[in-house]
């Protein structure tokens, strides 16, 4: 074989190394042109093709020179080598989109999706289709993004359509050469129901989805009248939820964005919790409630209702008292923390010791901060099944003397005090007995509720409670996975 004719061999063979790799890129990335997989296959096979017919002369000459048989020998040896590297790199191309996994070594876990988008996503029961239209030269924008949605589902259904190249579909659905320009990002299902985005962030593309999917039709109520933390703005002339940092207006609206309702509640004003409430969150109150108002909230409970409690350190608040009958002991206790402190503050500890099994904190890796937190841990005594959700760390004590605190303005680990990590949040199904000694008449019924034998206690609810509730004010919500923690939490 002469020089030329081994060069445009040695071309062919990169030309259809390069056609077959072209091949197996095109499963994964959309805008693989199949031109330029086919052209890379067609050349090489004309250069080897060239290369054969340039050395026609020499292969004869070897052939009568008796080279013939040493050439089918190695030609044969030569072409099942062949065959088997591109049969395994086939396999391994295969087996790398069938079973593929990714990785994510960012130590921030930003090329991760969120718990919430991850659960959302896992839980889709009918096809949905998102298509992306944008320029060939500006998809990579966009395109990481929306592979790790259908990375994390079989349900996505994810193309990519250059504009200029599907006029008509685009006219069909209407869309504007203005949003094209930018990209245009439509979800649709197989019901018919679609939405267009032109933003394309996490946060809006989960909501557009979960708006589609799973539209909850539940509402939460946000306990009021007792000094809680507002989510509805003070100010007449300002729309929509409180922005105030110390309001809860982030938090309310975070919850819409799960396709939640929420509303304020003046439980004073009522005989019962609404029958329409899913939850009813109570978030940093600094005033007692009426006798009526703790009534209602155990027959709630009772009634299996769900309940968030959120109270700070100190709150003038006599809803312990019931927490301690369920089953939920709050320490009259500040956390410290010198060694996982934020901006030096010990007062305001990190905290990313999590249950790892219990749904709202099993996907969490990324800590959650509270500014003055109190120790909050369940009764052993309880009836109830709860669980620690989270702790601080183990450098950090829950401080009991806080007068001598308060006196010096130092803080020191004493025997008195609760050792790290401290449990500041707990989640359970307490069951609620009613209050009634043996023999006593029910009140409803008129019987001896143990006279037959039967269990007095209701059916669980579900109870939720933090020993703060700066955590999920407008200043700190979005600090690390405070959002993430508290919208599980409801």
């Amino acid at each position: 074989m002469t020089g030329i004719a081994a060069l445009l061999a040695g071309l062919g063979v990169v030309g259809i190394g390069f056609g077959l790799l072209s091949a197996l890129l095109a499963l994964l990335q959309p805008f693989t042109d199949p031109y330029w997989i086919l052209g890379n296959l067609v050349l090489g096979i004309l250069l080897l093709g060239a290369a054969v017919v340039m050395s026609l002369d020499s292969l004869r000459e070897r052939v009568r020179s008796g080279g013939g048989r040493r050439i089918g020998k190695y030609g044969s040896s030569a072409i099942a080598s062949t065959v088997l590297g591109l049969v395994i790199l086939g396999l391994l191309g295969f087996l790398s989109v069938r079973y593929s996994h990714r990785f994510d070594l960012s130590e921030a876990g930003v090329h991760t999706l969120s718990a919430q988008t991850t659960d959302l996503l896992e839980g889709l029961d009918e096809k949905v289709s998102i298509t992306a239209f944008f320029l060939e030269s500006e998809a990579p924008a966009v395109r990481d993004l929306l592979d790790r949605y259908a990375y994390a589902s079989d349900k996505i259904d994810l193309s990519f359509v250059d504009p200029n190249s599907a006029p008509g579909l685009v006219q069909e659905l209407g869309l504007s050469t203005e949003d094209l320009a930018k990209g245009v990002v439509r979800i649709s299902l197989s019901s018919g129901e679609a939405t267009t985005l032109t933003e394309f962030s996490e946060p809006a593309i989960t909501n557009a989805l979960l708006k589609l999917v799973k539209s909850t039709g539940k509402k939460v109520y946000f306990l009021a009248g007792h000094n809680e933390r507002e989510i509805e703005s003070a100010e007449p002339r300002e729309q929509g939820f409180a922005s105030g940092p110390d309001s809860w207006g982030r938090a309310a609206d975070a919850l819409v964005n799960e396709t939640y309702e929420v509303e304020s509640l003046i439980l004073a004003t009522m005989q019962d919790i609404p029958e329409d409430a899913s939850a009813v969150v109570i978030a940093g109150p600094t005033r007692p409630l009426l006798d009526a108002e703790l009534q209602a909230l155990e027959r709630y409970a009772e009634r299996g209702g769900a309940l968030f409690v959120a109270i700070d350190p100190r709150a003038r608040t006599n809803l312990n008292g019931l927490l301690r009958n369920w089953g939920v002991e709050l320490g009259d206790d500040v956390v410290v923390d010198r060694a996982l402190a934020v901006f030096g503050q010990a007062t305001t500890p990190l905290a990313g010791e999590y249950d790892g099994h219990h749904p709202i904190t099993k996907r969490l890796r990324e800590p959650t901060l509270f500014p003055m937190v109190r120790s909050v841990q369940p009764d052993p005594r309880a009836t109830g099944n709860y669980t620690v959700l989270v702790k601080t760390g183990r450098e950090s004590w829950a401080e009991r003397d806080l007068d001598a605190w308060r006196n010096t303005g130092r803080a020191e680990f004493g025997p008195e005090d609760l050792p790290g990590p401290v449990p500041i949040a707990v989640a359970g199904t307490p069951r609620v007995a009613r209050e009634t000694e043996p023999g006593e008449p029910d009140d409803a019924s008129g019987q001896d509720p143990s006279a037959d034998g039967s269990d007095a206690e209701a059916k669980p609810g579900r109870l939720v409670v933090f020993g703060d509730s700066d955590f999920a004010t407008n200043e700190f919500l979005d600090a690390l996975r405070n959002r993430d923690l508290f919208v599980n939490s409801v």
